[in-house]
């Protein structure tokens, strides 16, 4: 299996977030990850397109773009423009998810679902041929620098077996509170994608991504 690491820039400093950037891809990370919280599904409110923007044509990192935001389908083509490469909507945003998921196909860009935790992994079986990617939250989505919550291990791993039950070929993202001895419980569940915020960008960005693909080896 192929193992990513998608580092989060919620928390990187952005007044130095050019230079963060390549760091992580320089020492292996694959993915970028983008946050994109409305204050409205979610309590907090992050960054949006003019972020996403900016970054665009500036990395070879996938952009990896999660949206906490409520009818998310009104941006699918203004994330398209902005440099989105994997869109990643929550199950319980939208109103009609096979449709949406469609429509991010449609758009060039790689669809991808995602549950919080108290939604059961049942909820995206409907949706698991229409997208290439299915991220577990393992924190409740709004906020970096949360604990994993270790319910959501079987979540994963239920998620992984009905993938492997319909013979797809889908990536498994997990994102919240990967650390050293998480990231090897989200593994051995069945995830290959891992989002990391805190774990790499509050210590030194390179150093950390090395030290994290050597442990999935």
């Amino acid at each position: 299996m192929n193992y990513i690491l998608a580092p989060s820039i919620l928390s990187a400093d952005f007044l130095d977030l050019r230079s963060q950037i390549k760091e992580v891809e320089d020492s292996g990370a694959k993915y970028l990850h983008f946050d994109v919280m409305d204050g409205l599904f979610v309590p907090n409110i992050s960054f949006g397109i003019p972020v996403l923007e900016c970054i665009k044509g500036h990395t070879d990192l996938t952009l990896d773009v999660h949206l906490m935001i409520v009818d998310p389908n009104r941006y699918f083509e203004k994330f398209k423009e902005a440099g989105a490469q994997i869109l990643t909507v929550h199950v319980e945003a939208m109103k009609d998810p096979a449709a949406d998921l469609k429509k991010i196909k449609e758009l060039g860009m790689i669809p991808s679902i995602t549950l919080s935790p108290d939604t059961p992994a049942e909820s995206v079986f409907p949706y698991l041929e229409l997208v290439k990617q299915v991220l577990v939250m393992t924190v409740n989505p709004g906020a970096g620098a949360q604990p994993y919550i270790d319910k959501c291990t079987d979540k994963i791993k239920a998620i992984r077996a009905e993938i492997s039950k319909r013979g797809l070929d889908v990536d498994v993202e997990v994102d919240g509170g990967i650390n050293e001895k998480t990231i090897l419980t989200a593994k051995e569940a069945g995830a290959n994608v891992f989002v990391m915020g805190s774990s790499i960008f509050n210590h030194e960005p390179a150093e950390s991504v090395k030290k994290y693909l050597d442990i999935l080896k």
